[in-house]
């Protein structure tokens, strides 16, 4: 799931006498005793060895200016820790249910329907653009399943899954190499009693920098993308349902709670007339 930072608004340190120095002869080589009951004792500190340094005369810098200095550094670190980890936590769902196809899913919150892209539905990341979910179904007139095992055990639809994903990707540019591979096979009777399939996929794609070079070295190979699909296959009305989810592998770890909760929650539904 894509990193959200929230900035949250903190109070200005409030700079009453409490954080005044007890000693203001500016002359002394020495700072000032200074009280800060506000601060940790790691701060405390960090704190005075700041001060002293703000009042040497190379580097001659008020007290006030190093509170505020002190504190905004403390404040930005105390931000940026926690708004991470809220980013981390699962964002939440919402439910779509297609009455008229005939099933339904979960999908996180702050993802945004894409019209047009080709699937019966498609939702992405709204800033990681290479997360997203889609669902495809088969023509009900090309089609008469009556399970998902007519796909053969999950091993073997896997495999065929796999090389349809190759298929979809072929690319006519020169150079273009791809790397692949079945990470996981599995089946499964869910609450609704029906049988389905997750697949697990990874894909690699590789291309030469300059694939119309004549000398071998001056075509450097890198990778453009590193992805894994996780589909979920399931059968209802002589009809073929697969929802797909991409991500990229980098992103995979943090969001992969959220994105097996969307696989769980995927139901093929009888369709009544």
């Amino acid at each position: 799931m894509a990193s959200i930072i929230i900035f949250k608004s903190f109070p200005a340190p409030s700079l009453s006498s409490s954080f005044l120095p007890t000693n203001t002869n500016t002359s002394s080589p020495q700072m000032g005793s200074f009280v800060f009951p506000h601060l940790s004792p790691q701060l405390k500190s960090s704190f005075r060895t700041f001060c002293k340094a703000q009042t040497t005369p190379t580097f001659a810098v008020s007290r006030r200016n190093a509170l505020v200095g002190l504190f905004s550094g403390c404040i930005a670190t105390q931000t940026i820790t926690q708004d991470r980890a809220q980013a981390l936590q699962s964002v939440g769902f919402r439910e779509y249910i297609d009455f008229f196809d005939g099933y339904s899913l979960r999908y996180p919150q702050n993802w945004i329907q894409v019209k047009g892209a080709g699937a019966d539905i498609f939702f992405r990341d709204p800033f990681v653009l290479d997360e997203n979910l889609s669902v495809d179904i088969s023509s009900p007139s090309s089609s008469k399943y009556k399970s998902v095992e007519d796909l053969g055990p999950p091993e073997e639809a896997g495999k065929n899954m796999l090389k349809q994903y190759l298929t979809e990707f072929m690319s006519t540019r020169l150079g273009v190499r791809r790397e692949s591979n079945v990470l996981s096979t599995s089946s499964k009777v869910a609450d609704d009693g029906r049988l389905y399939y997750q697949i697990e996929v990874n894909i690699k794609s590789y291309a030469n920098n300059n694939e119309l070079a004549v000398m071998p070295e001056d075509r450097v190979v890198r990778k453009e993308w590193d992805r894994r699909y996780l589909s979920v296959l399931g059968v209802e009305n002589n009809r073929l349902y697969e929802l797909r989810l991409q991500v990229p592998e980098e992103v995979f770890r943090d969001a992969e709670n959220d994105l097996r909760q969307v696989m769980d929650s995927f139901r093929v539904n009888k369709i009544t007339a």
